[in-house]
């Protein structure tokens, strides 16, 4: 089964192949034709299908969900490369130009802790936005996330500057809080905004998904020039979370410019309609009255998909960046500064969110295997053989496992492209076909739950990081 046999599934069904371009879109939308991407043949006749659907003008709607995509995964990406900061505010080093990390507990499994504050506060928020989906409209979410968010972010700026060297563990249980109510925050928002995207053409899910591997590698060069501009961990800290404080701002402005574009003002207007079909599920009016949107029938079209999701996630998060960031140079002791100070940052936080990117922006002209196709799991299953090439890399300090097989600084930077590029492919397919292969009336509901499968993967990998960080 190739994966396109799925589009005449459901008269409802909003699957579109990548081999139809909007134009073609917008005429089956107008004709009543069964693989309308939003309109069943039945609503056709309505007044609101009838309308010419209007171009994205200057592709302001991508770009605005491209943005928001960026700012969805922005807050993670900020905590998680701004490590020498953490390390310089829980330690005892006077001097915020010291670039030695300390080894012990906080430093050597950072990573793994802050992986476990984020997301399994998040798994339970996407529980709480599948819940609330109908009960609040997605503005409300949206913009109630933004401002815990840009909240969360101004303190954690002001912090910056205060000395926090008398009350060490306070800071660091303070920042694992922070981290779960940003990350908590962050997940209703980009499980939201990727809902509402469901009821949109493909090309914008996937621009979504594109703009937080772009936020990833923005965050990561952030780093990579403080590093190389400014020697004070601090100041360059200032200037990373202002950023972020600005960047979350310019979100909350584009998602209000949303509703004034003509082009995503059709596709809102068009969700808005309540669906008439007789073979529609029964429960799917209720839904409209707030009610909670029925599970099964969405798990019954997306487990596959959500499943693919979930494991990809699993493997990335269990490998990025606990391990990965780790992994050292060979030739740290000559002092160079590529087998020092840059060594990580670029090849495994930068190298890694820009094969990601390149992986997801692929998607955007390529779609194989589709979503019903039985080499799509069988891909996601095969990036298991990265984890154990990753563990015998140079990681240090090595406490168990002391034989190191991939010695040359070669073998990272290849197994990072392999991890970075499979993520980002692998993982943002089901992510775009789970909304589509669903009713309309659903296609909000199987985004949020598509992005649930994502940070459970998240949650469950970041706990099995810690082990296997342990076990080296």
């Amino acid at each position: 089964m190739d994966g396109q046999q799925s589009l005449q599934a459901s008269v409802n069904s909003s699957y579109i192949p990548s081999s139809m371009c909007d134009e073609e879109r917008s005429e089956g939308v107008a004709s009543g034709d069964d693989s309308s991407p939003l309109l069943s043949r039945q609503q056709a006749a309505g007044s609101l299908a009838a309308r010419h659907c209007p171009e994205d003008s200057y592709n302001l709607v991508y770009i605005i969900f491209f943005l928001m995509g960026i700012g969805s995964l922005l807050p993670w990406n900020v905590f998680i490369t701004a490590k020498q900061y953490w390390l310089y505010k829980l330690s005892n080093n006077s001097s915020p130009s010291a670039q030695e990390e300390p080894h012990n507990d906080l430093s050597d499994y950072f990573e793994s802790y802050i992986a476990i504050a984020s997301t399994i506060p998040s798994v339970l928020c996407l529980i709480l936005n599948y819940l609330l989906v109908n009960r609040f409209s997605s503005q409300v979410r949206i913009m109630f996330s933004l401002l815990v968010i840009l909240v969360v972010f101004v303190v954690t700026t002001v912090l910056v500057k205060v000395d926090m060297s008398g009350c060490r563990m306070q800071f660091f249980g303070g920042t694992l809080a922070s981290v779960a109510l940003v990350s908590g925050a962050s997940n209703i928002f980009s499980g939201s905004v990727f809902g509402i995207s469901g009821h949109f053409p493909m090309r914008i899910s996937q621009a979504i998904i594109s703009g937080q591997a772009m936020g990833g590698t923005l965050s990561a060069l952030a780093s990579i020039v403080d590093l190389a501009a400014s020697s004070d961990v601090t100041e360059s800290a200032l200037v990373y979370f202002i950023t972020a404080d600005i960047f979350t701002l310019v979100c909350i402005l584009m998602y209000l410019l949303l509703p004034r574009l003509s082009y995503s003002r059709y596709y809102m207007e068009v969700a808005a309609v309540p669906c008439s079909e007789s073979n529609s599920h029964s429960s799917h009016s209720d839904s409209s009255s707030g009610s909670v949107p029925p599970l099964k029938p969405i798990l019954k079209k997306t487990w596959v998909l959500g499943s693919c999701v979930f494991y990809v996630f699993f493997i990335s998060i269990m490998v990025f960046p606990a391990l990965s960031s780790g992994i050292q140079s060979m030739n740290k002791d000559s002092g160079n500064p590529w087998a020092t100070t840059y060594f990580v940052p670029l090849t495994s936080f930068l190298l890694y969110n820009v094969a990601d990117f390149c992986g997801r922006q692929v998607t955007a002209w390529l779609q194989v295997p589709g979503p019903t196709s039985r080499m799509l799991p069988l891909l996601v299953v095969s990036r298991t053989a990265l984890v154990p090439l990753f563990m015998f890399c140079n990681y240090q300090p090595r406490y168990h496992l002391h034989n190191v097989f991939f010695a040359h600084d070669l073998f990272p930077v290849v197994f990072i492209c392999l991890l970075g590029i499979s993520n980002g492919y692998l993982g943002t397919l089901p992510m775009i076909y789970g909304p589509k292969v669903v009713p309309r009336e659903l296609a909000e509901p199987a985004g949020v739950v598509m992005s649930f499968f994502l940070t459970l993967g998240l949650a469950v990998g970041s706990a099995f990081s810690v082990v296997l960080v342990h076990s080296i």
